[in-house]
Protein backbone atom coordinates (compact mmCIF):
# COMPACT_ATOMS: atom_id res chain seq x y z
CA UNK A 1 0.00 0.00 0.00
CA UNK A 2 0.67 3.73 -0.36
CA UNK A 3 1.96 6.34 1.95
CA UNK A 4 -0.08 9.26 2.62
CA UNK A 5 0.26 12.62 1.22
CA UNK A 6 2.40 13.72 4.68
CA UNK A 7 5.37 12.00 2.60
CA UNK A 8 4.72 14.39 0.17
CA UNK A 9 7.24 14.79 -2.72
CA UNK A 10 9.67 18.48 -3.06
CA UNK A 11 7.52 21.47 -4.12
CA UNK A 12 9.87 23.14 -6.20
CA UNK A 13 9.56 27.02 -7.68
CA UNK A 14 11.45 27.39 -10.61
CA UNK A 15 10.75 31.01 -11.41
CA UNK A 16 14.00 32.00 -10.26
CA UNK A 17 16.00 29.87 -12.53
CA UNK A 18 13.56 30.66 -15.74
CA UNK A 19 14.13 34.41 -14.88
CA UNK A 20 17.78 33.77 -15.68
CA UNK A 21 17.75 30.61 -17.74
CA UNK A 22 19.69 32.74 -20.75
CA UNK A 23 22.24 33.87 -18.62
CA UNK A 24 25.84 32.49 -18.23
CA UNK A 25 26.45 33.54 -15.36
CA UNK A 26 22.87 32.43 -13.93
CA UNK A 27 24.33 30.25 -10.96
CA UNK A 28 25.40 33.48 -8.71
CA UNK A 29 22.20 34.39 -8.44
CA UNK A 30 20.85 33.74 -4.91
CA UNK A 31 17.38 32.56 -6.45
CA UNK A 32 19.25 30.10 -9.20
CA UNK A 33 21.31 28.37 -5.91
CA UNK A 34 18.49 27.78 -3.55
CA UNK A 35 16.26 26.19 -6.97
CA UNK A 36 19.26 24.25 -7.68
CA UNK A 37 20.04 23.28 -4.45
CA UNK A 38 16.29 22.35 -4.18
CA UNK A 39 16.53 19.92 -7.45
CA UNK A 40 20.16 18.38 -6.24
CA UNK A 41 18.29 17.08 -2.72
CA UNK A 42 15.17 15.85 -4.49
CA UNK A 43 17.35 14.22 -7.40
CA UNK A 44 19.37 12.42 -4.77
CA UNK A 45 16.35 11.50 -2.32
CA UNK A 46 13.16 10.15 -4.77
CA UNK A 47 14.27 11.41 -8.12
CA UNK A 48 10.86 12.71 -8.30
CA UNK A 49 9.44 16.57 -7.53
CA UNK A 50 6.42 18.37 -8.17
CA UNK A 51 7.16 21.86 -10.54
CA UNK A 52 5.67 25.06 -10.04
CA UNK A 53 6.62 28.62 -10.92
CA UNK A 54 6.67 26.90 -14.83
CA UNK A 55 5.96 29.28 -16.96
CA UNK A 56 2.91 27.40 -18.83
CA UNK A 57 -1.00 28.53 -17.19
CA UNK A 58 -2.95 26.40 -15.63
CA UNK A 59 -5.60 26.96 -18.11
CA UNK A 60 -3.57 25.78 -20.96
CA UNK A 61 -2.82 22.09 -18.61
CA UNK A 62 -6.49 22.15 -17.87
CA UNK A 63 -7.14 22.28 -21.38
CA UNK A 64 -5.48 19.87 -23.08
CA UNK A 65 -6.38 17.06 -20.66
CA UNK A 66 -10.01 18.37 -21.29
CA UNK A 67 -9.60 17.81 -25.00
CA UNK A 68 -7.95 14.24 -24.53
CA UNK A 69 -10.80 13.53 -22.28
CA UNK A 70 -12.93 13.89 -25.34
CA UNK A 71 -10.95 11.84 -27.52
CA UNK A 72 -11.32 9.05 -25.05
CA UNK A 73 -14.81 9.68 -24.90
CA UNK A 74 -15.43 8.58 -28.30
CA UNK A 75 -16.66 5.11 -29.67
CA UNK A 76 -13.68 3.02 -29.97
CA UNK A 77 -13.89 2.74 -33.71
CA UNK A 78 -13.35 6.62 -33.84
CA UNK A 79 -10.42 6.09 -31.86
CA UNK A 80 -9.18 3.45 -34.21
CA UNK A 81 -9.51 5.68 -37.09
CA UNK A 82 -5.65 6.21 -35.78
CA UNK A 83 -4.82 2.99 -34.48
CA UNK A 84 -0.78 2.17 -33.94
CA UNK A 85 0.96 -0.30 -35.73
CA UNK A 86 4.36 -1.33 -36.36
CA UNK A 87 4.40 0.46 -39.73
CA UNK A 88 3.04 3.76 -38.75
CA UNK A 89 6.22 4.24 -36.64
CA UNK A 90 4.32 3.23 -33.22
CA UNK A 91 2.72 6.55 -33.44
CA UNK A 92 -1.11 6.78 -32.84
CA UNK A 93 -3.93 4.50 -30.67
CA UNK A 94 -3.25 2.15 -28.53
CA UNK A 95 -6.14 0.19 -27.07
CA UNK A 96 -6.52 -1.02 -23.91
CA UNK A 97 -4.59 -3.89 -22.64
CA UNK A 98 -2.15 -3.37 -25.49
CA UNK A 99 1.02 -1.90 -23.40
CA UNK A 100 2.76 -4.04 -21.08
CA UNK A 101 5.13 -3.25 -18.37
CA UNK A 102 7.16 -6.50 -16.56
CA UNK A 103 5.40 -8.79 -19.29
CA UNK A 104 1.94 -7.77 -17.61
CA UNK A 105 -1.16 -5.70 -19.95
CA UNK A 106 -1.35 -2.32 -18.06
CA UNK A 107 -5.26 -1.38 -17.88
CA UNK A 108 -5.23 2.19 -19.58
CA UNK A 109 -5.37 3.08 -23.37
CA UNK A 110 -2.94 6.06 -25.04
CA UNK A 111 -2.28 8.09 -27.84
CA UNK A 112 1.32 8.07 -28.48
CA UNK A 113 3.44 10.24 -30.76
CA UNK A 114 7.47 10.92 -31.12
CA UNK A 115 9.77 13.65 -32.19
CA UNK A 116 8.96 12.86 -36.30
CA UNK A 117 12.44 13.03 -38.55
CA UNK A 118 13.04 12.47 -42.36
CA UNK A 119 13.11 9.40 -43.60
CA UNK A 120 16.04 7.51 -43.43
CA UNK A 121 17.91 10.40 -40.93
CA UNK A 122 18.73 7.29 -38.38
CA UNK A 123 19.67 4.51 -41.13
CA UNK A 124 18.09 0.89 -39.90
CA UNK A 125 17.67 1.57 -36.46
CA UNK A 126 15.22 4.46 -36.95
CA UNK A 127 13.38 3.01 -39.81
CA UNK A 128 11.05 1.45 -37.14
CA UNK A 129 9.44 4.68 -35.72
CA UNK A 130 9.30 6.71 -39.48
CA UNK A 131 6.42 8.29 -40.21
CA UNK A 132 4.30 11.25 -38.98
CA UNK A 133 2.38 11.50 -35.31
CA UNK A 134 -1.20 10.24 -36.18
CA UNK A 135 -3.56 13.10 -33.97
CA UNK A 136 -7.30 12.43 -34.15
CA UNK A 137 -9.31 15.09 -36.31
CA UNK A 138 -11.84 15.06 -33.40
CA UNK A 139 -11.73 16.85 -31.24
CA UNK A 140 -10.64 19.71 -33.47
CA UNK A 141 -7.86 21.56 -33.10
CA UNK A 142 -6.38 19.11 -30.83
CA UNK A 143 -3.31 18.34 -33.18
CA UNK A 144 -2.94 22.35 -32.90
CA UNK A 145 -2.78 22.63 -29.05
CA UNK A 146 -0.66 19.43 -28.80
CA UNK A 147 1.83 20.77 -30.89
CA UNK A 148 1.71 23.90 -28.81
CA UNK A 149 2.02 22.04 -25.54
CA UNK A 150 4.46 20.05 -26.70
CA UNK A 151 6.91 22.83 -27.57
CA UNK A 152 6.04 24.66 -24.35
CA UNK A 153 7.56 21.56 -23.02
CA UNK A 154 10.36 20.93 -24.90
CA UNK A 155 11.60 24.51 -23.37
CA UNK A 156 10.17 23.76 -20.34
CA UNK A 157 12.77 20.29 -20.03
CA UNK A 158 15.67 22.15 -21.56
CA UNK A 159 15.19 25.52 -18.82
CA UNK A 160 14.94 22.50 -15.66
CA UNK A 161 18.27 20.08 -16.76
CA UNK A 162 20.18 23.45 -16.57
CA UNK A 163 19.38 23.13 -13.32
CA UNK A 164 20.14 19.63 -13.15
CA UNK A 165 23.23 20.69 -14.70
CA UNK A 166 24.55 22.90 -11.93
CA UNK A 167 22.96 20.66 -9.10
CA UNK A 168 25.86 18.55 -10.64
CA UNK A 169 28.45 20.35 -10.33
CA UNK A 170 28.88 20.91 -14.18
CA UNK A 171 27.87 24.48 -16.23
CA UNK A 172 23.89 25.13 -17.39
CA UNK A 173 24.42 23.37 -20.53
CA UNK A 174 25.84 19.67 -20.03
CA UNK A 175 22.71 18.52 -21.27
CA UNK A 176 22.90 20.39 -24.38
CA UNK A 177 25.68 20.03 -27.18
CA UNK A 178 27.04 16.63 -28.65
CA UNK A 179 24.43 14.45 -26.40
CA UNK A 180 21.09 16.23 -26.31
CA UNK A 181 21.82 19.00 -29.08
CA UNK A 182 18.78 17.30 -31.30
CA UNK A 183 16.98 15.76 -28.37
CA UNK A 184 14.28 13.20 -29.32
CA UNK A 185 10.83 13.44 -27.20
CA UNK A 186 8.03 10.98 -26.45
CA UNK A 187 4.34 12.60 -25.78
CA UNK A 188 1.74 9.46 -24.23
CA UNK A 189 -1.68 10.84 -23.59
CA UNK A 190 -3.11 8.27 -21.15
CA UNK A 191 -6.48 7.20 -20.13
CA UNK A 192 -7.35 5.46 -17.06
CA UNK A 193 -10.74 3.79 -16.73
CA UNK A 194 -12.69 4.22 -13.92
CA UNK A 195 -12.99 1.07 -11.84
CA UNK A 196 -15.57 -0.21 -8.83
CA UNK A 197 -12.70 -2.36 -7.69
CA UNK A 198 -9.49 -1.40 -5.48
CA UNK A 199 -5.95 -1.80 -6.50
CA UNK A 200 -6.32 -2.20 -10.45
CA UNK A 201 -2.87 -1.90 -11.71
CA UNK A 202 -3.31 0.83 -14.88
CA UNK A 203 0.89 1.02 -15.40
CA UNK A 204 2.78 -1.54 -13.82
CA UNK A 205 6.22 -0.54 -11.91
CA UNK A 206 8.89 0.83 -14.16
CA UNK A 207 11.32 3.82 -14.60
CA UNK A 208 11.37 6.08 -17.42
CA UNK A 209 14.38 5.32 -19.99
CA UNK A 210 14.73 8.99 -20.84
CA UNK A 211 16.74 12.43 -19.38
CA UNK A 212 13.52 14.20 -17.68
CA UNK A 213 9.74 13.33 -17.75
CA UNK A 214 6.74 15.87 -17.34
CA UNK A 215 3.66 14.88 -15.80
CA UNK A 216 0.75 16.72 -16.13
CA UNK A 217 -2.31 14.99 -14.58
CA UNK A 218 -5.87 15.14 -13.71
CA UNK A 219 -6.59 17.49 -10.41
CA UNK A 220 -9.03 15.89 -9.40
CA UNK A 221 -7.46 11.87 -8.63
CA UNK A 222 -4.93 10.42 -7.71
CA UNK A 223 -3.19 7.45 -8.37
CA UNK A 224 0.52 7.59 -9.57
CA UNK A 225 2.69 6.72 -6.43
CA UNK A 226 6.59 6.68 -6.27
CA UNK A 227 8.85 4.30 -4.54
CA UNK A 228 11.02 5.82 -1.92
CA UNK A 229 14.53 5.10 -0.69
CA UNK A 230 12.82 3.37 2.15
CA UNK A 231 11.29 1.10 -0.26
CA UNK A 232 7.60 2.44 0.88
CA UNK A 233 5.31 3.11 -2.15
CA UNK A 234 3.84 7.09 -2.08
CA UNK A 235 1.14 8.87 -3.40
CA UNK A 236 1.38 11.50 -4.91
CA UNK A 237 -1.65 13.77 -4.48
CA UNK A 238 -2.15 16.33 -7.80
CA UNK A 239 -1.41 19.49 -7.28
CA UNK A 240 -3.07 21.85 -9.77
CA UNK A 241 -1.25 23.89 -12.10
CA UNK A 242 1.94 21.52 -11.40
CA UNK A 243 3.70 19.48 -13.68
CA UNK A 244 5.29 16.23 -11.46
CA UNK A 245 8.80 15.64 -12.99
CA UNK A 246 11.37 12.88 -12.51
CA UNK A 247 14.09 12.04 -13.93
CA UNK A 248 14.96 8.76 -16.07
CA UNK A 249 17.51 6.27 -16.95
CA UNK A 250 19.94 8.27 -19.20
CA UNK A 251 19.90 11.23 -16.43
CA UNK A 252 21.31 8.41 -14.27
CA UNK A 253 23.96 7.20 -16.86
CA UNK A 254 25.26 10.54 -17.95
CA UNK A 255 25.18 11.79 -14.43
CA UNK A 256 27.48 8.70 -13.79
CA UNK A 257 25.33 7.23 -11.51
CA UNK A 258 24.65 10.37 -9.24
CA UNK A 259 21.37 10.61 -9.90
CA UNK A 260 19.02 7.36 -9.73
CA UNK A 261 15.95 6.67 -11.54
CA UNK A 262 12.77 5.74 -9.34
CA UNK A 263 10.23 2.96 -9.49
CA UNK A 264 6.81 4.19 -9.77
CA UNK A 265 3.49 2.87 -11.09
CA UNK A 266 -0.01 3.89 -11.64
CA UNK A 267 -2.96 2.42 -9.60
CA UNK A 268 -6.43 2.78 -10.22
CA UNK A 269 -9.05 3.44 -7.14
CA UNK A 270 -11.26 5.81 -9.11
CA UNK A 271 -15.00 5.13 -10.17
CA UNK A 272 -14.00 7.94 -12.67
CA UNK A 273 -11.99 8.31 -16.12
CA UNK A 274 -9.06 9.51 -15.20
CA UNK A 275 -6.07 11.34 -18.02
CA UNK A 276 -2.38 12.03 -17.49
CA UNK A 277 -0.13 13.68 -20.33
CA UNK A 278 3.32 12.62 -20.20
CA UNK A 279 5.67 14.31 -21.79
CA UNK A 280 9.24 12.79 -21.88
CA UNK A 281 12.38 15.17 -22.86
CA UNK A 282 15.35 12.16 -24.53
CA UNK A 283 18.81 12.76 -25.41
CA UNK A 284 19.83 12.10 -29.58
CA UNK A 285 18.36 9.76 -30.91
CA UNK A 286 21.25 8.69 -32.35
CA UNK A 287 23.77 9.40 -29.20
CA UNK A 288 25.61 6.79 -27.15
CA UNK A 289 24.21 6.77 -24.07
CA UNK A 290 27.39 7.05 -21.53
CA UNK A 291 28.81 8.95 -18.74
CA UNK A 292 29.48 12.82 -19.54
CA UNK A 293 33.05 13.46 -19.16
CA UNK A 294 32.95 16.12 -16.79
CA UNK A 295 31.02 14.17 -14.41
CA UNK A 296 33.41 10.86 -14.41
CA UNK A 297 35.82 13.97 -13.73
CA UNK A 298 33.94 14.94 -10.43
CA UNK A 299 32.65 11.49 -9.21
CA UNK A 300 35.28 8.66 -10.13
CA UNK A 301 34.80 6.66 -7.47
CA UNK A 302 30.77 6.23 -7.50
CA UNK A 303 29.96 2.25 -7.65
CA UNK A 304 26.50 2.58 -9.13
CA UNK A 305 28.11 4.12 -12.61
CA UNK A 306 29.45 1.01 -13.37
CA UNK A 307 25.95 -0.32 -13.62
CA UNK A 308 25.98 1.97 -16.98
CA UNK A 309 26.59 0.37 -20.27
CA UNK A 310 27.12 1.93 -23.59
CA UNK A 311 23.48 2.32 -25.31
CA UNK A 312 22.98 3.87 -27.74
CA UNK A 313 19.26 6.04 -27.12
CA UNK A 314 17.37 4.75 -30.24
CA UNK A 315 18.17 1.20 -30.07
CA UNK A 316 17.24 1.26 -26.67
CA UNK A 317 13.86 2.94 -27.50
CA UNK A 318 12.91 1.33 -30.36
CA UNK A 319 13.97 -2.61 -28.00
CA UNK A 320 11.56 -1.60 -25.50
CA UNK A 321 8.65 -0.41 -28.29
CA UNK A 322 9.02 -4.23 -29.73
CA UNK A 323 8.98 -5.63 -26.45
CA UNK A 324 6.48 -3.11 -25.30
CA UNK A 325 4.24 -3.87 -28.18
CA UNK A 326 5.00 -7.38 -28.92
CA UNK A 327 1.36 -8.43 -29.12
CA UNK A 328 0.72 -5.78 -31.65
CA UNK A 329 1.69 -8.14 -34.49
CA UNK A 330 -0.76 -10.85 -32.85
CA UNK A 331 -3.79 -8.77 -32.60
CA UNK A 332 -3.29 -6.31 -35.41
Amino acid sequence: MATDSNSRLPIIDISPLLVKCDDPNMKEDTGVVEVVRKLDRACRDVGFFYVTGHGISESFMKKVKEMSHQFFELPYAEKLKIKITPAAGYRGYQRMGLNLTGGKQDFHEAIDGYKEFEQGKYGETGKAMEGPNQWPENPQEYKELMDKYIKLCIDLSRNILRGISLALGGSPYEFEGKLVGDPFWIMRIIGYPGVNQENVIGCGAHTDYGLLSLINQDDDKTALQVKNLAGDWISVTPIPGSFVCNIGDMLKVLSNGIYESTLHRVINNSPRYRVCVGFFYEINFDAMAEPLDIFKEKYPGDERSQLSKRVVYGEHLVNKLQTTFANLMEHN
